[in-house]
C-alpha cells in the first residue's frame, strides 16, 4: 500500500511536536516536509535524522509557507496538515482552499494524539490569543505551588531557533544556563521570569523526553503555552486567559477559540486598563460557549523601577515582541505605564527604525509608537540596538519580561516596566488554583 505524502504546515514549534507525536513512526505515512512562516529564518534548514527517527534517515526539508501550491505539486502531496497556531479564522480557510484548489486534503490533528500524558498532576495556562497576559498568570500559578511547598517544572511551548539536534531538551535553572545556550530576546522574555522566580523551565524540540526529565524533579508540571497553542500535555486543570482589550476575539481565532471551550477556568487579565462593557462580553461569551467554566477577573499590576526616567520625559518604549507582532496589539503594558506616569512623548520609533526592524515595523503596520523587542538572530538583535540608539529620546522604558541589558547596549538613561498578575475578583484565580491542588496533588485525584 503506497504511503500516505503528507505536507506539515508550522512555524518551527508545533509542526515538529506534531510529526514526533504523529507520523515519525507511522510506516503508513511519508512526510515530505514542513514549511514555515510567522517566524524568520526558519526555512531553508532540515529537521535533522537523529531527531526524525529511522523512517527518515536524510531528516526532513523545511520549505516557505508561500510556495504551497508549487511544493503540493511538485511533492505530490496527498494531505495537508496544519500544525501553528494564532491564525485568524480567514487565514486557516485560505490556507484551506489553497490545498483544496491543488487537489490535496486539509486537516487538523486531533488533541487526543498530540497530547502526552503525565504521571505528574498538570496545570496548563493557555490563551486565546498571544499577548492577553498568559505568562503573569503562569508565574502566578507557580508560587502559590511553591509556597504550599510543591516543586514546580515549568514546560515551555518550543522555539527552537537555533541546532535543532542541540535543543532537544532544554533544562533553565539559571542565568548562566540562558547565556550558555544563546537563547534568542523571544526565549529570554519567557523563560527568564521563570527561573529568577525560583522555577525549572525546561523546552526543546522532543516533548515525550522534556516530560520525562520535568517529571522526574517536580511535584506538578505546569505547562506555560506560547502563541496561544494548545497544551502538548495533557491537563488536569485548564485556564485559559482571554483579553479584555480584544473582545471577540476568542471566538475568532484558532486554536484560541478551542482553547476557550475546553478551559476549566476563563481568566481575564488586564481588567484595570479595559473597559467595564469588554469584560461583560467575555463574561457572556464565557456563558455561551463554556457555561461549565469558572469565570475569574484579575488585573495586571505594573511597576516602573525609575518612574523619574519616565514622568515628563519623551521616552522610547520597548515592547514584547510577539505581543505587538503576530498577537496585533498596537501597545503593551510599557505604554501604559507611561501614559499612567505622565510621560510628555511616548516617541515614535518608525522613523528612525534601520534594517531587519524596520522591514518588521512595515509588515506589521498596526503597530503604533512602541518598538517590538525581536531578536531571533545576531542581525536582528545588532539593528533593534541601532534602531534604540538612533531614536531622539529622554529615556528609554523596557516593557519587556526579559532584562534586554542582557543582550543590548542601551546607551540612554533607562529603567524597566514589571508587571504581574494580581486578583481582582473573588473568588480570586488563587482560591481556585489552591483548591485544586488541594485535591489534584496530596490525594491525587486526577482528570
Amino acid at each position: 500500500m503506497e504511503r500516505t505524502r503528507v505536507l506539515i504546515l508550522g512555524a518551527a514549534g508545533r509542526d515538529f511536536h506534531d510529526f514526533n507525536m504523529v507520523f515519525r513512526d507511522d510506516p503508513n505515512a511519508f512526510v515530505v516536509g514542513f514549511t514555515a512562516t510567522q517566524i524568520p529564518g526558519i526555512e531553508g534548514r532540515t529537521y535533522p535524522s537523529v531527531l526524525a527517527g529511522p523512517l527518515y534517515p536524510e531528516g526532513l526539508p523545511i520549505f516557505v509557507e508561500s510556495d504551497l501550491e508549487r511544493l503540493i505539486r511538485d511533492k505530490r502531496v496527498d494531505e495537508v496538515v496544519l500544525s501553528y497556531s494564532d491564525l485568524a479564522y480567514p487565514t486557516v480557510m485560505h490556507l484551506a482552499a489553497r490545498a483544496l484548489s491543488t487537489g490535496a486534503g486539509f486537516r487538523f490533528l486531533s488533541p487526543r494524539k498530540t497530547m502526552l500524558r503525565s504521571t505528574r498532576p498538570v496545570v496548563a495556562v493557555t490563551a486565546v490569543r498571544t499577548g492577553c497576559g498568559k505568562s503573569q498568570a503562569a508565574r502566578y500559578i507557580a508560587r502559590i505551588a511553591r509556597d504550599g511547598g510543591l516543586k514546580v517544572s515549568v514546560i515551555r511551548h518550543p522555539m527552537p531557533y537555533g541546532d535543532l539536534a542541540a535543543q532537544r531538551v532544554q533544562r533553565f535553572a539559571s542565568m548562566a544556563d540562558m547565556d550558555a545556550a544563546r537563547v534568542t530576546i523571544e526565549e529570554r522574555e519567557d523563560y527568564e521570569p521563570h527561573v529568577l522566580a525560583g522555577s525549572v523551565v525546561f523546552a526543546g524540540v522532543d516533548y515525550a523526553a522534556i516530560l520525562a526529565r520535568a517529571e522526574a524533579e517536580s511535584d506538578l508540571v505546569l505547562w506555560d503555552g506560547g502563541n496561544n497553542d494548545l497544551p502538548f500535555v495533557r491537563p488536569d486543570l485548564w485556564i485559559t486567559v482571554v483579553d479584555p482589550h480584544r473582545p471577540g476575539h476568542e471566538t475568532a481565532y484558532h486554536p484560541g477559540e478551542s482553547n476557550f471551550r475546553a478551559a476549566d477556568i476563563v481568566l481575564v487579565n488586564k481588567a484595570d486598563s479595559a473597559k467595564p462593557e469588554a469584560i461583560e462580553a467575555l463574561r457572556i461569551a464565557t456563558q455561551t460557549h463554556n457555561p461549565g467554566a469558572k469565570f475569574v477577573v484579575a488585573k495586571s499590576d505594573i511597576t516602573v523601577d525609575n518612574p523619574e526616567l519616565v514622568r515628563g520625559k519623551r521616552v522610547l518604549v520597548i515592547e514584547d515582541g510577539p505581543t505587538l507582532t503576530h498577537g496585533e496589539m498596537t501597545f503593551g503594558a510599557g505604554v501604559v505605564a507611561a501614559r499612567r506616569l505622565g510621560a510628555a512623548e511616548v516617541v515614535d520609533a518608525h522613523p528612525y527604525a534601520v534594517g531587519k526592524i524596520a522591514a518588521l515595523l512595515k509588515k506589521y503596520p498596526h503597530i503604533q509608537a512602541a518598538l517590538p523587542a525581536v531578536g531571533y538572530s545576531k542581525e536582528e538583535t545588532d539593528d533593534l540596538q541601532e534602531t534604540v540608539r538612533a531614536v531622539p529620546c529622554d529615556s528609554v522604558l523596557v516593557a519587556t519580561p526579559t532584562d534586554l541589558s542582557h543582550v543590548l547596549q542601551i546607551s540612554k538613561p533607562w529603567t524597566r516596566a514589571r508587571y504581574e498578575l494580581a486578583d481582582m475578583t473573588s473568588p480570586t484565580l488563587g482560591d481556585l488554583v489552591q483548591q485544586w491542588l488541594q485535591t489534584a496533588v496530596k490525594s491525587g485525584e486526577r482528570k
